[in-house]
């Protein structure tokens, strides 16, 4: 982790007003709510605000399919740094469909050898947006090929949204939550 301990404090049940745990309640999993939840529920109206953006990039409504969706996930958080959206995702990616060698290759970019072709060219995309805010012609030219343009703005949108989510957790200092994994050392 980046910062060893938050800065902005996730809120026990106890701290909770009676807004901010009606807005918690549906997000709770097993009993528990997400330390990113208990930290941006310090400011409820945008809490709320970005979980329907959130939400819609995450959910059944993007045009992405869900494993090429968390393989981009994946690698904006590890171009970010950002271990705490590493660690949920790496889970949230293995149950969508990728495999401990994706998840090792995403680590490594899009010129490392193994790559399926088309998930290159999705990291190859997101390490472009990262490092040059837009999509070389070329590598859009060959996302293009198979994806419509409401997939090339939905891959746009979800790099867009993780590259924000992973500043936020890094600079509020998000811990994992327990029996998360976050890097591998």
């Amino acid at each position: 982790m980046r910062l060893t301990k938050p800065r902005v404090q996730p809120l026990d049940d106890a701290d909770l007003s009676a807004e901010q745990k009606e807005i918690l309640e549906p997000l709770g999993r097993g009993g528990r709510v997400f330390n990113i939840f208990r930290t941006m529920i310090h400011h409820p109206v945008l809490f709320k605000n970005w979980l329907g953006f959130a939400n819609y990039v995450l959910g059944r409504r993007s045009t992405l399919g869900a494993r090429e969706r968390e393989l981009a996930i994946l690698r904006i958080g590890w171009l970010c740094q950002a271990e705490y959206e590493w660690g949920q995702h790496v889970i949230i990616g293995k149950q969508s469909g990728l495999t401990d060698a994706d998840i090792d290759l995403i680590a490594k970019g899009p010129d490392a050898d193994g790559w399926d072709p088309f998930d290159a060219l999705i990291c190859r995309a997101v390490d472009e947006l990262h490092n040059d805010k837009m999509i070389s012609d070329a590598t859009w030219k060959g996302l293009s090929a198979r994806y419509s343009e409401q997939q090339m703005l939905d891959l746009v949108f979800a790099v867009g949204q993780y590259n924000l989510v992973s500043m936020a957790l890094n600079t509020f200092g998000v811990q994992l939550d327990p029996g998360i994994e976050g890097f591998k050392k």
